[in-house]
């Protein structure tokens, strides 16, 4: 009954320190919900801002459903929040991970964690100051003669949030070149030789993930090959074998030679 106690303990140890840390980052993401939810409608109004400004004159948005005009921007502020808590969740993930890790292991997933987030933010900003604006410009503007474009602001939100993921995501695939190359499931130089796979991989992955107009598509593949190029450049200076140091004996000390035997 003892060696039972024993051997379970160490995992219910572990599950407490999950349940702890889960509660952690409920916590800060409902810590700043509370004070966003109070400036929903504001924190929609600059999301909607591509679009407002590509909009025909005395045309707005438009909610058609009931319960859209107060769901949708608490939705937007709830989705902030998890945005804004983007650092404290990693942080919470690497003190998990930290203690099973060896010292060489922190070393390197420590800065791929920042580096991770900076990228992950790095494309959302892309997406709303470069994308968006270009692919509603296309979307308003390719109207039938007669039409209205009048969006639904649920609708509309939905539309801004897959574009924003799409591109986070897509941002981090120097992270995902690293991590392969060094967790050894590949090398750079295979990667090297399927680049043209990988560029057309890379187009394909844009028309899924981008609304269907050449500009947004192409605005997300040549930064996914441009950020693969640099992940295959990280890889390539930390996987450079490290050279070995020649040892030189002392002048005093000579070889014997061995007699040969008669």
């Amino acid at each position: 009954m003892n060696k039972i106690y024993t051997a379970e303990l160490p995992f219910i140890a572990h599950l407490i320190e999950l349940r702890n840390r889960l509660l952690h980052i409920v916590l800060c993401i409902a810590f700043l919900a509370l004070p966003l939810s109070m400036y929903a409608n504001d924190i929609y109004a600059l999301m909607a801002q591509p679009l407002m400004a590509h909009l025909p004159q005395n045309s707005s948005m438009i909610a058609t459903n009931v319960t859209s005009p107060f769901m949708t921007p608490f939705k937007l502020s709830l989705v902030t929040a998890v945005f804004l808590s983007v650092p404290f969740i990693l942080y919470q993930i690497w003190g998990f991970l930290a203690p099973a890790l060896y010292k060489n292991e922190r070393k390197t997933i420590f800065p791929l964690l920042i580096a991770s987030t900076i990228l992950f933010y790095c494309g959302v900003a892309f997406a709303y100051f470069v994308v968006a604006p270009l692919a509603l410009a296309f979307f308003t503007s390719a109207a039938p003669t007669g039409v209205t474009v009048m969006t639904d602001i649920e609708a509309y939100l939905d539309f801004v949030l897959a574009l924003f993921f799409a591109f986070g995501i897509c941002f981090e695939v120097p992270i995902f070149t690293i991590v392969a190359v060094w967790s050894g499931f590949t090398t750079v130089e295979s990667l090297t030789e399927k680049r043209p796979y990988v560029i057309v991989g890379a187009f394909v992955i844009g028309m899924f993930l981008t609304p269907p107009d050449v500009i947004s598509q192409t605005l997300l593949a040549l930064p996914m090959w441009l950020l693969f190029e640099i992940g295959l450049l990280f890889a390539r200076l930390k996987m450079r074998p490290k050279k070995t140091k020649e040892i030189t004996l002392p002048a005093n000390i000579k070889k014997r030679r061995l007699k040969p035997k008669k």
